[in-house]
């Protein structure tokens, strides 16, 4: 019986640990949901229960014996669509019976702590190149690509820094608005620009929510009301604390 227990939790931590990766990796609730369940149920666990926050999970497995729930809290979440689709790999991996669940909590452990992220370089260098593009997709001239090219990486750069100075999330995007609203007029008065607000839009694309919006959406169509709500109202934040950076700078100059 003992024996038993202790796979039992063997299976829970395989299943928390790869329902944190995905949700610390920016994967919908839902998605995290049914694969903590579809781990649990590969491994023989018919009735397993998961309830998945933007900040924790909640997970059980439903037996005969006395049976933990644990919790765990995400403190962190970033964009890192690589390592969502790695554990759906491992996941089916062990759907088909080819992973143990020592193995499969070794394999998790270590994408847990791999990075797969680009290096900076490049992540400002696609936020700079993102920034022009936009600014031409909302007709913009050529003329402002390039300086649409520096702002936006200078607002990718400084969103970066400011959130590893200060870990509160919309005083960064807060600040790295304001410095692109500051760096566009720079451009336009001195005469290196032409149209500030493109030049704006262009720039603070980068910043803007798109995937919270997205999971958003996909949370609230899946029944998810609490993640959907709690998800949104991040992103009307950071939309919120963006704006506020460029209205401020209009409201100086």
């Amino acid at each position: 019986m003992e024996a038993k227990m202790i796979r039992r939790y063997d299976i829970m931590e395989v299943c928390l640990l790869a329902g944190k990766i995905m949700l610390q990796s920016g994967a919908e609730t839902y998605r995290v949901e049914d694969t903590m369940m579809r781990i649990a149920a590969s491994y023989g666990i018919k009735e397993s229960h998961s309830y998945v926050t933007p900040t924790g999970i909640i997970f059980s497995i439903e037996t005969d014996e006395p049976t933990k729930t644990k919790l765990i809290r995400i403190n962190e979440r970033s964009t890192d669509l690589e390592k969502v689709t790695l554990v759906n790999g491992i996941s089916r991996k062990i759907s088909e019976g080819l992973y143990s669940i020592e193995q499969a909590y070794s394999e998790l452990e270590e994408l847990e702590k791999a990075d797969h992220s680009y290096s900076f370089l490049i992540q400002v260098l696609a936020a700079s190149i993102a920034s022009g593009c936009f600014l031409i997709m909302f007709l913009g001239s050529w003329d402002d690509f390039i300086p649409a090219f520096i702002t936006g990486g200078a607002g990718y750069m400084s969103v970066v820094y400011l959130h590893r100075l200060v870990p509160i999330k919309f005083f960064a995007e807060f600040l790295a608005s304001f410095i692109i609203g500051i760096l566009s007029f720079i451009f336009v008065h001195f005469g290196a620009g032409q149209e500030l607000d493109k030049i704006i839009i262009g720039s603070v694309m980068p910043l803007v929510p798109g995937l919270l919006i997205t999971n958003a959406v996909r949370d609230l169509m899946a029944g998810h009301l609490v993640s959907g709500l709690s998800k949104g109202a991040e992103a009307f934040l950071t939309a919120f604390a963006i704006g506020t950076g460029i209205a401020v700078v209009f409201t100086i100059i």
